[in-house]
């Protein structure tokens, strides 16, 4: 099975690769926060903070510079679960999505309605097919690796920001310079101070300052690294060279988080999703599997128990960069008319 990736890159003379993805089954994701911890373990990406936002157990807020893992937490009623699988049933009605099957063949009758449920969910950058970070970067920091993903070039990256408006999912950010206070003890502090700099100028601050090394003397602050620089989820490129999994779903305990080849991890969202539907579950569905929406579908795809919307998800994401073919086209064509236009006055006035 081939997949728009694989086939740009025939056309373009280089050999076809296995696209590499997550597949993020949210039904027995149990937020214990694992794979956020695993990511910034791994990637030694700075602490947010202890303190919860507010918003349930929550403690991180949502995707950025320095969490490449999210994990939402989302409260439900019964009303709010009756009403998440009467869409769901009209999905399959509709036959919406097209898992196998057909729609009359699916047993709707739900389980007993719980009075309370949690849903609960890892988030992570989309490693999208038509990535409008990739599209709108004017270094070429962000680039497309051997296994479909994309990730950034640090030493390349001039901070100027660009990516991220790029992004209809709003994952990739600058990473600031708060500064981050570890200490290597029981009683650990995390201290910030907002500060808000164009990157260009914190990467010419960072160029004076004198090379740390990676030991520190306890009670010591570790540096940020990467300060004024684009930062997101990379798939564990350096990882997945030494032929490892990302660490986050190697550590995850549920096997919520589940790797492999794109077609696979595919297979593996449909064949799950069918099976919830005939356990009664309506309202189970997958998000990022279609490759004609607006990012040419994504290389992770999410099994979802409700709505994107809930999950914080924008439900119909669209590459800015999506119409600019169409644009080109338009303002070709305009330009040809004003040249004919401007060719026709002359001859006209020519000729008198």
């Amino acid at each position: 099975m081939t997949n728009l990736l694989t086939e740009d890159a025939g056309r373009h003379g280089y050999d076809s690769y296995r696209r590499m993805a997550f597949f993020t089954d949210t039904s027995v994701c149990i937020g214990c926060k694992a794979c956020e911890v695993a990511c910034k373990e791994w990637n030694r990406n700075p602490v947010e903070g202890y303190d919860v936002t507010g918003d349930s157990y929550d403690n991180t807020g949502a995707l950025g510079a320095n969490t490449w893992r999210h994990v939402a937490f989302v409260e439900q009623n019964n009303d709010r679960i009756e009403k998440a699988r009467e869409e769901g049933k009209q999905l399959i009605s509709l036959g919406m999505p097209t898992i196998g099957g057909k729609p009359d063949e699916v047993d709707t009758t739900p389980p007993d309605t719980d009075t309370f449920r949690w849903l609960m969910s890892s988030d992570v950058c989309k490693h999208c097919t038509h990535a409008g970070c990739l599209d709108v970067c004017p270094t070429g920091a962000l680039f497309r690796t051997e296994f479909g993903t994309v990730v950034v070039q640090d030493d390349v990256c001039n901070g100027c920001g660009t990516c991220v408006a790029g992004c209809p999912f709003g994952v990739i950010e600058r990473r600031d310079d708060g500064g981050v206070s570890l200490k290597y003890d029981k009683t650990a502090t995390v201290d910030y101070q907002d500060n808000s700099h164009a990157g260009i100028n914190v990467l010419k601050k960072l160029k004076q300052r004198k090379p740390q090394g990676t030991d520190h003397t306890p009670g010591e602050a570790m540096p940020i690294k990467n300060v004024g620089v684009a930062q997101k989820c990379t798939m564990c490129y350096d990882r997945l060279k030494q032929g490892e999994q990302p660490a986050c779903s190697k550590t995850c305990p549920t096997d919520s988080i589940q790797f492999g080849t794109y077609e696979d991890m595919l297979a593996a969202a449909k064949d799950r999703v069918r099976v919830l539907h005939e356990q009664g579950i309506t309202e189970a569905r997958l998000y990022g599997a279609n490759d004609n929406d607006g990012v040419g579908g994504t290389g992770s795809i999410f099994l979802l128990l409700d709505s994107p919307e809930v999950y914080g998800l924008p439900p119909d994401p669209r590459v800015p960069t999506a119409d600019l073919p169409s644009m080109y086209k338009t303002a070709a064509k305009a330009i040809g008319g004003m040249a004919l236009a401007v060719a026709g006055s002359f001859l006209i006035g020519g000729r008198k």
